[in-house]
């Protein structure tokens, strides 16, 4: 075992016995790290879940790390809480391994194969949409974990949501999520982390029987595209590669998805007036959404989608393991040594963005243009090699739901407490976002 590298020269703050600083920075993960900021600089160390971790803070650092241009930093070894469940995805491989499969998973996300999903995701949305309840208290993010998934099944399988066979997929996907959340990390009876190991068995063994069909027959949706996927040079995945892929493609889709729809709900909740320039601009767009270019003229709908991922960043934090020595602003990180960057944070600095605290899209608007100030001063995809691969995917499922649904409908929110957030690890609402849906 590879002895862990010495953190005594990196200043942080004193870890209290067993639990470090891991109640801290869960609690209130923006606070704390502004305040050892504040304290220690943008270079020092926290304790959380046992591990030490390197925090390297604000838009410098985040473009020296996540361009990693000297492939200093492995993607692999610093989502490894997650390897037993979804080993073999993209974002658990490093350097040209990714590079490979990367350039074979593009070919799934190229403008035509936008243009299918997106004909096929409009049926589905606005089915889904128009069952959701009206004139009662419901909670938001429940509903919308649930459509996400159900949509992911209409989209990346093909499958209608009432098939039994998506119910499934639903089940196992829900329980890995689970467990990949959950803090008892090893598969013991009972625990979330067994029921999601054995989902994932119960998932590839499904997808498995899928794969011959799909590749003979051929089809529009993702897994049939990915089982045709070949990079420029031919090259395309063995089944169990498919498997790890098309597994953890699914479960990134779900949960960031719907932590970007809630947040940008909360606000438009918040800000009616947003809602009523959002709702003219849905309803100008024509009454086909699955034509081509229906989604072209949505700008406002785009500053606020900016705005909310600025906010609540789905992924508000990244790591990444160190596997060369590293100097940077006069701290030598070393190989072995975890590293954390902080998207959330750094879009919430005041040298960045004016007034940061506050919901204003304009700052959006190319008057301000404030995201410019930094190559990474907005960065919620994150960046570099390991840049999110479906952000226009996900742009335009997020865009699509806004039309379907405000086109017909308002938000009211429903909650008697202000929205609390909990960031970690992917950033929900602790009350679910209770609202009210009711017809325009």
């Amino acid at each position: 075992m590879t002895p862990l590298p010495l953190l005594s020269h990196i200043p942080g703050p004193v870890a209290p016995p067993i639990v470090g600083h891991t109640l801290t920075v869960v609690r209130d993960p923006y606070g704390s790290q502004q305040r050892f900021i504040d304290r220690f600089g943008p270079v020092y160390k926290t304790k959380v879940l046992g591990v030490w971790h390197i925090n390297l803070c604000g838009a410098d650092a985040m473009e020296m790390v996540l361009m990693d241009r000297a492939q200093s930093f492995s993607s692999a070894k610093g989502w490894d809480a997650i390897e037993r469940l979804f080993a073999g995805g993209l974002m658990l491989q490093d350097f040209a391994e990714h590079r490979r499969n990367r350039r074979i998973m593009q070919s799934a996300f190229r403008a035509s194969a936008l243009e299918s999903y997106r004909k096929a995701m409009v049926p589905a949305l606005e089915e889904m949409i128009t069952a959701l309840p009206r004139g009662r208290r419901f909670c938001f993010y429940d509903a919308i974990k649930d459509l996400t998934l159900r949509i992911g099944c209409a989209v990346f399988l093909g499958l209608r949501p009432d098939d039994p066979q998506a119910a499934r997929l639903n089940r196992a996907l829900r329980e890995q999520i689970s467990a990949a959340l959950s803090v008892i990390r090893a598969p013991l009876p009972m625990t979330p982390m067994q029921r999601g190991l054995r989902a994932r068995a119960q998932l590839r063994a499904q997808l498995r029987g899928l794969i011959a069909p799909r590749r003979r027959a051929g089809g529009d949706d993702f897994f049939s595209r990915m089982c045709r996927a070949r990079d420029e040079d031919g090259n395309g995945w063995t089944e169990e590669e498919l498997l790890d892929q098309f597994n953890f493609l699914m479960m990134a889709a779900h949960d960031t998805t719907a932590s970007a729809l809630t947040a940008i709900v909360w606000l438009l909740g918040a800000h009616p007036q947003w809602q009523v320039k959002l709702a003219d601009e849905a309803r100008r767009l024509g009454p086909d959404l699955s034509a081509a270019g229906a989604l072209e003229d949505m700008y406002q709908t785009d500053l606020v989608i900016k705005e909310a991922l600025r906010l609540v960043p789905p992924v508000p934090f990244i790591p990444r393991r160190a596997v060369a020595d590293v100097t940077w602003q006069g701290h030598l990180i070393p190989a072995g040594a975890s590293v954390t960057v902080n998207p959330g944070v750094t879009m919430m600095s005041p040298a960045l963005f004016h007034r940061p605290e506050r919901f204003d899209p304009l700052r959006f608007a190319p008057n301000r243009a404030e995201d410019k100030a930094h190559k990474f001063a907005w960065a919620p995809f994150g960046g570099g090699a390991h840049k999110c691969i479906g952000m226009h995917f996900a742009l335009m499922e997020i865009k699509l739901l806004l039309a379907v649904l405000l086109r017909g409908d308002r938000i009211t929110l429903s909650g008697r407490q202000p929205v609390n957030w909990q960031r970690l690890p992917i950033p929900r609402p602790r009350c679910g976002l209770p609202i009210v849906l009711s017809r325009a």
